[in-house]
């Protein structure tokens, strides 16, 4: 047994069980891919993949089991180098941050800008996904810290803390009706087509729910995935806009009014880690600088116990 063969059992996973995917990713042919793994069932005496012919269909209750113990030797391995450079005080190397727009685009540049300056030699590679993606890059190891509001703090191998709260605002073109309202209810929201996130992004989940509760139809005739392409077509005059109020930016959205209201509640950001996951000193550094009063002690201890 060795560890390119327990590469390849965990990409044949990753890659939905197509080989010609999986010897791609791992810079190796399609049937040195095939040799190793039948090494591999020939040396534990079971078979792993359920076949049909020469393609792999899935996994045998065998594979099942040892898929689980390759992640994580493949993770621990990772981990002694980790270890390893924080041991020797090397603050360089990559730092993988999975997030959404509204957070990469609204949120996180100050933070990045101090990061950058406290690690220099830190190469930051800056993913944007949706929360569900964020989740499985953080599963697969592809990315060492994540940031959104859903979904995070609910999977079962992902540890999470608070980053910070908000509300959603309602975006209107200015001089539209909305706007010179003091105390606007979701009644009056009723009038004028809406321009949102899609389900699952930003809070969603929560404006739905307001609705619902109020007995209101509402017509909601756009959703995006981030809240630029909500403002440009609220500019456009399409509709009205819920986004995250952070979303906003006076100087640039200059043909755009905020309306501040608690009609759809408050929402938590979340940033999270992957259990059994070392992250390197640097990766706890940056989650300091987004949320100062973090405990990351009982962060380590819950990612690594």
């Amino acid at each position: 047994m060795n560890f390119q063969q327990l590469r390849i059992i965990r990409e044949t996973v990753r890659q939905n069980y197509n080989l010609t995917e999986a010897s791609a990713v791992l810079f190796t042919s399609q049937s040195g891919v095939s040799k190793h793994i039948k090494d591999l069932e020939d040396e534990l005496g079971v078979q792993l993949f359920i076949r049909k012919g020469k393609r792999i269909l899935g996994m045998t209750e065998p594979g099942y089991a040892l898929h689980k113990i390759v992640e994580r030797m493949l993770v621990d391995a990772d981990n002694i180098k980790r270890l390893a450079d924080d041991f020797n005080d090397i603050d360089e190397g990559t730092l993988t941050i999975a997030t959404t727009h509204t957070q990469a685009r609204y949120v996180l540049p100050p933070i990045i800008n101090k990061f950058k300056r406290l690690f220099p030699k830190v190469n930051l590679v800056l993913q944007q996904a949706n929360p569900s993606e964020i989740s499985e890059l953080l599963l697969r190891g592809e990315a060492d810290i994540g940031i959104a509001t859903e979904l995070l703090q609910s999977e079962e191998f992902i540890v999470s803390v608070p980053y910070y709260q908000w509300k959603h605002s309602i975006i209107t073109p200015n001089q539209h009706p909305l706007a010179s309202l003091t105390n606007i209810q979701l009644q009056d929201l009723q009038k004028y087509p809406l321009i949102t996130y899609h389900e699952g992004f930003t809070g969603r989940a929560k404006i739905d729910k307001a609705f619902k509760d109020a007995n209101i139809d509402v017509d909601i005739v756009m959703t995006a995935l981030d809240s630029d392409v909500i403002k440009t077509y609220i500019e456009l005059g399409l509709g009205i806009g819920i986004v995250n109020s952070l979303a906003y930016d006076p100087k640039r959205d200059i043909h755009l009014s905020k309306i501040d209201t608690d009609l759809f509640g408050e929402n938590t950001t979340w940033i999270a880690v992957r259990k059994g996951f070392l992250l390197r000193g640097f990766g706890y550094d940056f989650i300091s600088l987004c949320y100062p009063d973090a405990d990351i002690r009982t962060l380590k201890t819950a990612a690594y116990p």
